[in-house]
């Protein structure tokens, strides 16, 4: 542990490389919302984050800084205002150019299970892995406000499962936080499943009533990037999202309700 604190500590007294910050300006427009103590945070975070995480390249595509500074950046927005230990479970973050085919295996009835392929553009491994697809890497980043962000989704999976367990909860220690978001969240998945049932739409999506852990990756998503229309829509669920990620993001979005 002290180790890796003198280590942590070295790596923020290095200057900020020049060509890292051009490529944040360039492609994660966000960085440039938040407030400047933000921003001086952030890009420390980058820099650690950048030091410890392994990215390997896949599906033929050759790694380069535009492409990990861009992933860093947006990850970290996360961590921002919190006490981090920046994915401390993530290892490696493997990129493909573009949507890749991954194997599926699920069980039918009487115990039977299917092989298969599907067709995914990310996914998170509770066991060290993020895996992505570029070319919606840096859409979801450019694009701030269309209310898909693929780091956003599959980072807010890590911070989901950093107790082990993949249930649509990080890890909040405060007993009576833990219980109000236990109560807000699973109320207003229990509603969305509702709605759906009924034919009614909601900010949240489909993809969102796949499971309580899709519903906290597809509600990050939202209050990063339609933070307006999330709080309206859902007041209590965007208020549990604040307090757990300490921002507000309505006060640097453009997008109106």
């Amino acid at each position: 542990m002290l180790f890796k604190k003198f280590r942590r500590k070295r790596i923020l007294n290095k200057p900020f490389p020049v060509n890292w910050l051009e490529i944040i300006r360039n492609n994660v427009p966000l960085y440039e919302k938040l407030p400047e103590k933000l921003q001086q945070e952030l890009l420390d975070d980058v820099k650690i984050f950048m030091a410890e995480k392994n990215f390997e390249g896949c599906g033929g595509l050759v790694l380069n800084d535009e492409i990990k500074v861009t992933i860093a950046t947006q990850a970290c927005i996360l961590l921002l205002n919190r006490k981090t230990d920046y994915y401390s479970k993530l290892n490696t973050i493997l990129v493909y150019p573009h949507g890749y085919i991954a194997p599926n295996q699920y069980s039918m009835n009487l115990g039977v299970v299917t092989v298969g392929s599907q067709a995914r553009l990310g996914e998170s491994w509770i066991k060290g892995t993020v895996v992505l697809a570029w070319d919606h890497v840096l859409k979801g980043a450019k694009h701030l406000d269309d209310g898909s962000n693929l780091i956003f989704h599959e980072f807010a999976h890590q911070l989901d499962s950093e107790d082990n367990v993949a249930d649509g909860t990080p890890v909040i220690t405060d007993r009576k936080s833990y219980s109000a978001w236990v109560k807000v969240m699973s109320e207003d998945f229990n509603k969305l499943i509702h709605e759906l049932e009924m034919h009614k739409q909601d900010i949240l999506g489909d993809y969102a009533a796949t499971n309580p852990a899709e519903f906290f990756a597809v509600a990050t998503e939202l209050f990063f990037e339609k933070p307006n229309q999330l709080s309206k829509i859902h007041p209590k669920m965007y208020e549990q999202l604040r307090n757990y990620y300490q921002q507000d993001p309505r006060k640097y979005s453009k997008n109106k309700v």
